[in-house]
């Protein structure tokens, strides 16, 4: 403790549980007082997390899908307006990325978005692609719709919608030279993992998913032609067809569906999600738990993460998970209670939003290769990725970037009274913040920032509110409490 800095208690500002905070920083897009409200209204947070689960309304998602015209258009309105010079395809990816990031921040269903963007991640089709982009509003859609369902649902729809079939080139796959880059990545990386399939495999899944087809840079119809689908008998790992019919479709299906109920997928699944959502490195006993109830509820998703969340090792697991670049940024504009308006140009806050995110490290769906984007705090704890954090939130804070289109909060605001000493300012900006109580470190770390004494008197006229908020503000977002989960 740092003699003279004795962290004051503002009781009038409550304290989350560590359950509330940990299912507000997992599930919830980071927590902030509004979602310890909703959680309360919910009658707890662990009822809260099942309510999430179930179906709801999402009035922001319905209402920001206005804000960018590409992501309701179709393939070939979306080359329509490229050519005619309105807008270039590729600003598509990056309309879907912006939207993601919106909904994010504002989402009445947190939940939902999180797993969207966990299955997003699994099933990466690049968001500033080429041939993809055209498709890839539409895929992100189709994957949100599905985020609770069953993995089998989402791998029969992910490996067969075009976006996909554009980015590993399944689109133009023929039955006379069967392309395997999506065969190969649906083992590897959505399925059963490296290691567990042989070349003979790949050849063969290639062989079963010939048929589906885009007409790329034509027309950009997507439909299955039986005339490209190759026929013979197929064995991928133990899944044996024989495979006579000109129409693949049906043997497609039964591929994925027994792709997605095999042991190594289960096995795959649960350490992704204890990874995404637990630790680095998660117990082997905890991706066992998550497996069998994978298995037992037929691929079925809500179970598992009931199982997750209940588990004693989620439990333990608060703070142990570093922030993400976008998710940082999603925390940032929450906790500040910055919110989007809809954007009338490029400097609006909503289409700025990916580039703060570059800056951080990482756009979302900017992942260059068909793994998706990292989970584990090695790819996102280097000195560059810290003091671009430390500088988005302090730019945040001022309101100094973005300015466009986007309400902030008042320095004045952040004061709960209208006078009070500057140590209860701090305990109460700690619980408002990072959801715990201030500390003597942070007691003393907030007093040098602001070069003020701990009893010193605070009003909405000292120059602490006046000039000093940004500084003070950052202490808090620059903490490890808040660039954690």
């Amino acid at each position: 403790m740092h003699p003279g800095f004795e962290p004051a208690q503002y009781d009038a500002t409550p304290l989350p549980s560590t359950l509330e905070r940990l299912l507000g920083n997992r599930f919830g897009q980071g927590w902030t007082p509004a979602l310890g409200a909703a959680m309360a209204s919910a009658g707890g947070a662990r009822t809260w997390f099942d309510t999430q689960l179930a179906s709801g309304p999402d009035r922001f998602f319905e209402t920001s899908r206005g804000w960018w015209p590409s992501l309701t258009l179709s393939a070939a309105e979306i080359w329509r307006r490229d050519r005619d010079e309105v807008q270039p395809f590729w600003e598509a990816g990056f309309d879907h990325q912006r939207w993601c990031l919106a909904r994010r921040i504002h989402s009445e269903r947190p939940l939902l978005e999180t797993m969207t963007d966990f299955w997003e991640n699994l099933l990466h089709v690049p968001a500033a692609g080429e041939a993809e982009a055209f498709f890839r509003a539409a895929y992100g859609t189709g994957i949100r719709k599905r985020a609770l369902g069953s993995f089998a649902e989402l791998l029969r729809f992910s490996t067969t919608h075009p976006a996909m079939g554009c980015y590993l080139n399944l689109a133009t796959s023929r039955k006379s030279a069967p392309n395997e880059d999506l065969a190969r990545e649906l083992l590897e990386v959505h399925t059963v993992g490296a290691g567990n399939f042989t070349e003979k495999d790949v050849v063969d899944s290639a062989r079963i998913l010939t048929g589906y087809r885009v007409d790329v840079w034509g027309t950009w119809a997507a439909a299955y032609d039986p005339g490209s689908h190759w026929t013979g008998a197929v064995q991928v790992l133990d899944f044996r067809h024989d495979n006579r019919a000109e129409d693949g479709r049906s043997v497609a299906r039964a591929y994925l569906d027994h792709l997605a109920r095999h042991p190594l997928t289960a096995e795959r699944i649960a350490r992704r999600l204890a990874v995404r959502f637990v630790a680095d490195d998660p117990s082997p006993a905890l991706v066992g738990l998550l497996s069998r109830t994978y298995r037992a509820h037929d691929t079925a998703i809500a179970p598992v993460l009931r199982a997750l969340v209940d588990s004693a090792e989620f439990r333990r697991a608060a703070g142990r998970k570093v922030r993400l670049p976008e998710e940082d940024l999603v925390a940032t504009y929450r906790v500040l209670g910055a919110g989007l308006r809809k954007p009338v140009d490029t400097d609006s806050a909503a289409h700025v939003s990916i580039w703060q995110c570059e800056a951080l490290g990482l756009a979302p769906f900017r992942w260059p290769r068909p793994d998706g984007r990292p989970d584990a705090a090695a790819s996102w704890t280097s000195t560059a990725r810290v003091l671009q954090a430390f500088q988005m939130h302090l730019t945040m804070a001022g309101g100094w970037w973005p300015t466009k289109e986007i309400d902030l909060r008042p320095a004045a605001s952040w004061l709960p009274e209208p006078t009070l000493r500057f140590d209860l300012l701090v305990d109460h900006l700690a619980r408002s913040i990072l959801g715990s109580a201030s500390t003597s470190t942070l007691l003393k770390s907030a007093c040098e920032a602001v070069q003020v004494e701990p009893d010193t008197t605070i009003t909405s006229t000292h120059r602490v509110v006046r000039w000093g908020m940004p500084t003070l503000l950052s202490v808090f977002l620059d903490h490890p409490a808040h660039l954690t989960r």
